[in-house]
């Protein structure tokens, strides 16, 4: 298999765009390239959302239809079956962030079980994702995180977190849906592993349902992979891992600047993708026990996996093994994969427009920060324009 140019194939890369999809997309990756037009546009947009401008048409056509699916699950139909038709399924991800109250966390569990409705008669949406600070506050986390003890009014508050996750699970496996849980700052990360091994040990009995992520940019995270493994063979249950880089960094370091510790971030770039290899080489060397989704916009790293699946003889659909990217990045490398057979997801965002702002903000950030990112996406696009102008 001559996997050295797949993701350089831009007829199939973009085959769902047309001219002016094309276009806007080439303008927004333009557009972000800019740093300081970022942080101008970062500003202008938060401060016309808190103004209550009537700015919401222009987002939801420019930066929110291509990062986003829509305002709520129905809306997202179209831009599911679409992708479908290329072999592309769709992990529906409600990015409404930094909620506080018991009526909202309910909100969300309700969102990600009817998701898990959606999907379980869905071919093309066989994953639901949710963020554990969607089902509970970040301070409870942390504070149990830290082996604090909780007062009676937060102990029940935590068995409610608990309730949330539970639910979830159990409709996933009833659905035989898989659910990918999310990983978070440092701080608050252990309270949520432990909650999400215990759900694994719970649902994970027959076949991987839960997934925990973990973010490869922590130098710990190998260690992690490892114990966990050992407690699964003791306990007689499955696990399942997205791995990702990690979307934190610059906030892990000024707080362990500022609080005096020892930043749990690898020192380098390079280091944070020797880790990432690293731990898709551990989850492919236990994959009878071990099921993986990479979530990962990194070329080298998708080469890597497709070349360690090849070496081992397994199949490019092998139901334990997915690969996955953001809904408007990186379709050279979603649509490319699928066309040769590969599980491929795309994480689709929603929710109303305001409330999904600081998750496109985040997006734009992370494109101007990431070295290579944008000029690729960029270098891409002109070469379609350029094959479709011919």
């Amino acid at each position: 298999m001559n996997t050295n140019l797949i993701f350089d194939n831009t007829e199939v890369a973009f085959a769902l765009k047309n001219d002016s999809e094309l276009e806007r997309a080439y303008f927004l990756f333009k557009m972000i390239s800019i740093e300081p037009l970022v942080k101008i546009g970062t500003a202008a947009t938060n401060f016309a959302l808190k103004a209550h401008l009537p700015i919401e048409g222009l987002i939801r056509s420019t930066v929110f239809d291509h990062f986003c699916g829509g305002v709520n699950e129905e809306d997202c139909l179209p831009v599911i079956e679409k992708m479908y038709t290329k072999g592309v399924s769709s992990v529906l991800d409600y990015s409404v962030e930094g909620k506080e109250n018991e009526k909202e966390f309910d909100a969300a569990k309700n969102k990600i079980i009817k998701i898990i409705e959606f999907g379980k008669d869905n071919k093309a949406m066989p994953i639901a994702v949710f963020k554990p600070t969607g089902f509970g506050r970040f301070h409870l986390y942390q504070k149990i995180g830290e082996g604090k003890t909780l007062t009676i009014e937060e102990s029940k508050e935590w068995e409610r977190v608990v309730q949330r996750f539970d639910e979830v699970c159990l409709k996933a496996k009833e659905a035989n849906v898989t659910v990918l849980i999310d990983a978070e700052e440092s701080w608050m990360q252990d309270a949520a592993d432990n909650l999400v091994t215990n759900m694994m040990e719970k649902y994970n009995t027959e076949k991987p349902i839960v997934f925990n992520t973990v973010q490869m940019y922590r130098h710990d995270r190998l260690a992690f992979l490892e114990e966990e493994l050992k407690k699964s063979k003791l306990g007689n249950y499955f696990l399942g891992y997205k791995l990702v880089r990690g979307a934190y960094m610059e906030k892990e370091n000024d707080r362990a600047e500022q609080k005096r510790y020892k930043t749990p971030i690898c020192e380098s770039k390079f280091a944070t993708d020797q880790n990432f290899n690293d731990g898709l080489k551990f989850i492919m060397k236990n994959l009878k026990t071990i099921s993986l989704f990479a979530g990962t916009h990194n070329e080298d790293s998708s080469y890597l996996l497709m070349r360690l699946m090849a070496e081992n003889n397994i199949e490019n659909n092998d139901p334990r093994i997915w690969f996955g990217q953001l809904y408007g990045m990186s379709d050279h490398i979603s649509f490319n994969l699928a066309a040769q057979g590969y599980n491929v997801a795309k994480y689709v965002p929603f929710g109303p427009v305001k409330d999904v702002m600081p998750y496109l903000i985040r997006r734009a950030e992370e494109n101007t920060s990431v070295a290579g990112q944008t000029g690729r996406e960029l270098a891409l696009l002109a070469k379609e324009k350029r094959r479709r102008k011919t």
